[in-house]
Order: structure tokens, then C-alpha cells, then sequence
């Protein structure tokens, strides 16, 4: 009889986005490895300022600042993933959630890591930069009724700018736009019935047409970057389908600025691939959370720190 257990099925490594940093990420990764060590200190030559003291020390401030936040998250993504590669096998596919994408094209061979710091760095300050702050904002709705949202993002538009912005899960949406238009659609989607409705604590409202200035802005810095063809597929943010090129990987880094991350899509679609076990890597273990609300089917571990490789590496092996 053939072994079916979820050990002979296809993995896919998974990257977090902004919102899974904190002051002293990384530190554990950067004592005890030397190749994340190594990757901390090409992220301070590269940027030219200590961005491995940022990481392991914070302040907060600092660290939640957007143009810091999102070189941060990179860095400490890409030492995990130097960690761990050569321990376990080769997953199928690879994905990352927003910001998390650039982590999946370095881990896939696509961008390397310098020029993801670089461009990644010029990202952050481009959508810091595109909406004065106070400006814009987001809130997550949770538990809205289905087939509410549209017509409460209708209704709650007025000719400014609110949309959905991270198609999380299938309880879960994010939503961006102008201020007063998404404190609106809070108050529509409470009076439609969602569980819950919670202001984000942004420095920008990220995924929506407001960005459309910092996407213009990052082309030329994408156009200059070079894209090599993949070496594991990604499943992309902008279609939540699968890429293997690297102008195609261009193209979604581009097209994801304002528009939707389609996360609940990109994961059914890795499900349909087979893929049955999900490594998250990097700080924190936001997207397991949401993949086990999209498909409770599928296994998951996390690798972020030390103490998680036991696990991860006796599951796989």
C-alpha cells in the first residue's frame, strides 16, 4: 500500500508581511547560525545603517516605521530561510504575503537578497510618502456576512477611495481607503452583522488606489532590478496564481502596490497544486493562522527561532 500521509505531499514555504515584526526578531536566528548572521550583515552594508540593532533591539518606533519595517521583516525572513534550506527538501512552491512576496522571490532564486533590501527600502518611504498621514487608513472586518462587503463598500465611498485591500480569509478582510470613507464602511459592516471591526494601527493605507503614486514611482527601481526566472513557482499576491518567470515576477511586485493581496485565493490555489503542508518563515505565525481558517486540512509549522527547527525538521523528515 502506498503511503498518503501529508509527509509525501508537496510543501510550500510561506512569508510574512507587515505586521509580524517586533523589537528582537532575528536575535536568537543571528547568535546561533552563522548564515543568518551573515545575511544581518550584508542587510547593514547594504542599507548603510545598523539595521540588524533595529531588528534585535528595536525602539518600536523605529522598527514599525515603514521604510524601516519592511527591509526588517525581509532580513529576518531571508536569515530564516538560509537556516533552514539546506536541513530540509526543496518545497514545491513558495508564496509571501505582500511585503513577504520580495522574501519568496529571494528564497526562490529570483531577486537576490541585495537588490530586494534595496527595492524593498525604496517601498516602504514610496507608499510612507504617497498618503499624508491621518489621510488614509485600514480596518479589518471580521465575520461580515457574505456577499455584504461590496455594496457596503459602495455605500460607504461617497467619491473617496475605500476598497478591499487583504483578502485574508474567508472571516477575515481588510479594508483601505480614505479615513472618513473606511470609519463609513466600519459602521456599515457593524450594521450588517460582523463579529468584529478594528482600526489598524497603519502608517499608510496599503493595497487600495491611494498607493497608485508609490507604484508609479517604484517602477523604474523594479525595471532596473534583475528578475531571473524561478527556481521554485510562486504564487503570486496580485492573481493568486502561479508564476515562474521573472518578468512575471516583476509584473505581480508591480500590480500588487494597489490592488488586493488575494491571500485566501493563493492558498486555495497551492491546495489545488497538492500542496498539504505549509512552512511559515519568518517572525511570528500570522499566515498558519489563516491558512488554517482557508483549508483546516492543511498541516503547518513555523520556523522563525531556534527552538522552533526540532520541530520543524523532525516533522519533515
Amino acid at each position: 500500500m502506498p503511503d498518503t500521509s501529508s509527509h509525501n505531499f508537496p510543501t510550500a514555504f510561506l512569508f510574512p508581511g507587515q505586521g509580524s515584526q517586533s523589537a528582537g526578531m532575528g536575535k536568537a536566528l543571528a547568535e546561533e547560525y552563522p548564515a543568518a548572521r551573515a545575511v544581518f550583515d550584508e542587510a547593514d552594508e547594504v542599507l548603510g545603517f545598523p539595521l540588524s540593532r533595529l531588528c534585535f533591539e528595536g525602539p518600536d518606533e523605529e522598527l514599525t516605521r515603514t521604510e524601516n519595517t519592511q527591509p526588517a521583516l525581509l532580513t529576518v525572513s531571508t536569515a530564516a530561510h538560509r537556516v533552514l534550506a539546506p536541513l530540509i527538501a526543496a518545497p514545491a512552491f513558495v508564496a509571501g504575503h505582500s511585503l513577504g512576496e520580495y522574501s519568496a522571490l529571494v528564497a526562490a532564486g529570483s531577486l537576490t537578497f541585495a537588490d530586494a533590501l534595496r527595492l524593498v527600502r525604496l517601498r516602504g518611504r514610496y507608499m510612507q510618502e504617497a498618503v499624508p498621514e491621518g489621510v488614509g487608513a485600514m480596518a479589518a472586518l471580521l465575520r461580515l456576512p457574505e456577499g455584504a462587503l461590496d455594496a457596503i463598500l459602495q455605500q460607504a465611498a461617497q467619491g473617496e477611495v475605500v476598497s478591499a485591500a487583504n483578502l485574508n480569509a474567508p472571516d477575515q478582510v481588510v479594508i483601505a481607503g480614505h479615513t472618513a470613507a473606511v470609519h463609513r464602511a466600519m459602521e456599515l459592516a457593524k450594521s450588517a452583522g460582523a463579529r468584529r471591526v478594528t482600526l489598524l494601527a497603519v502608517s499608510a493605507p496599503f493595497h487600495c488606489a491611494l498607493m497608485t503614486p508609490a507604484q508609479q514611482r517604484l517602477q523604474p527601481d523594479l525595471d532596473a532590478a534583475a528578475f531571473r526566472d524561478l527556481a521554485t513557482p510562486l504564487v503570486n499576491n496580485w492573481q493568486a496564481r502561479i508564476v515562474r518567470s521573472g518578468a512575471d515576477a516583476r509584473q505581480g511586485l508591480y500590480e500588487q502596490i494597489p490592488n488586493p493581496v488575494r491571500w485566501t485565493a493563493g492558498v486555495q490555489e497551492l491546495a489545488c497544486h497538492g500542496v498539504r503542508r505549509i512552512i511559515e518563515i519568518g517572525p511570528g505565525a500570522v499566515l498558519l493562522g489563516l491558512c488554517r481558517k482557508i483549508d483546516p486540512s492543511l498541516e503547518g509549522f513555523k520556523f522563525g527561532q531556534p527552538a522552533d527547527l526540532e520541530n520543524v525538521t523532525h516533522a519533515l523528515a
